[in-house]
């Protein structure tokens, strides 16, 4: 359980090389020393360091466990073998991808497969974690979203499409799970540096994968359902939710 400061003893990262993920991690460990779990892809030349890096970060132990996002019949298996070690406080769901955009919605093969990842393999996970943090009595999942599912852009509207699905199922989930006082947050971060986005231009209010991590932690702890980072990007998009659409397919973005 979170300890008696409110600063969690257990950590589960599903997609446990997310450069993002990480960096949450090593920001509640920079807190307090945790048991930290961390489920990536099986064969994935990115685990020992990530296991490296947490170790490092402080964790009291590391286990790392294969999971595959695309496989949601081994879901069960993988979620049960997170928790086999005792309760987790906090689940990051930290897993996804993005393709080439203009790909995208040309490729069938590509476009199935951003829906699987970042929606189907989300909404797979996010139903079992319910489970066991309902189970358990007490917990946090954090989600990664994204600005880009919020008002989807002709630009990326594949990708933007399955973080609105995964958005709005977590929202969901966390209305479903407060009663039992398990709190879900959702993170719409804009762009963030990190080796998935290195080889694009920098957009206007681009973040560090540290700028996320404070901010995730900070809203943990304040009991937040929801947060933008950069903290500007709410009011941003509160004004592109409603730009008529005739006007909004001409905007540079």
């Amino acid at each position: 359980m979170f300890n008696a400061v409110g600063v969690p003893q257990s950590i589960l990262v599903l997609g446990g090389s997310s450069e993002i993920g990480l960096a949450i991690t090593a920001e509640f460990l920079a807190k307090n020393p945790a048991r930290v779990v961390l489920a990536t892809v099986p064969n994935d030349p990115a685990a020992a360091a990530a296991v490296e890096t947490i170790t490092a970060a402080g964790a009291t132990s590391v286990t790392q466990i294969d999971f595959d996002a695309r496989d949601t019949a081994s879901h069960p298996k993988v979620i049960d073998e997170a928790f086999a070690g005792g309760d987790i406080d906090v689940a990051i769901v930290a897993f996804g991808i993005q393709g080439d955009d203009e790909q995208a919605w040309q490729d069938q093969k590509l476009a199935v497969l951003e829906a699987e990842i970042n929606y189907t393999a989300a909404v797979s996970v996010g139903v079992l974690l319910g489970e066991k943090l309902r189970e358990q009595g007490h917990g946090q999942i954090v989600a990664m979203s994204s600005v880009a599912g919020e008002r989807v852009r002709r630009s990326n509207f594949v990708y933007g499409s399955t973080k609105a699905g995964l958005d709005g199922f977590y929202l969901g989930l966390g209305e479903a799970l407060r009663p039992e006082g398990i709190r879900v947050l959702v993170v719409r971060p804009g762009q963030v540096r990190t080796r998935l986005s290195a080889h694009v231009a920098e957009a206007p209010l681009t973040v560090n994968k540290e700028d996320v991590a404070a901010m995730v932690v900070a809203a943990v702890d304040k009991g937040k359902d929801v947060i933008w980072v950069p903290g500007p990007f709410r009011y941003i998009m509160m004004v592109l939710r409603h730009i008529p659409r005739p006007v909004f397919r001409k905007l540079p973005i």
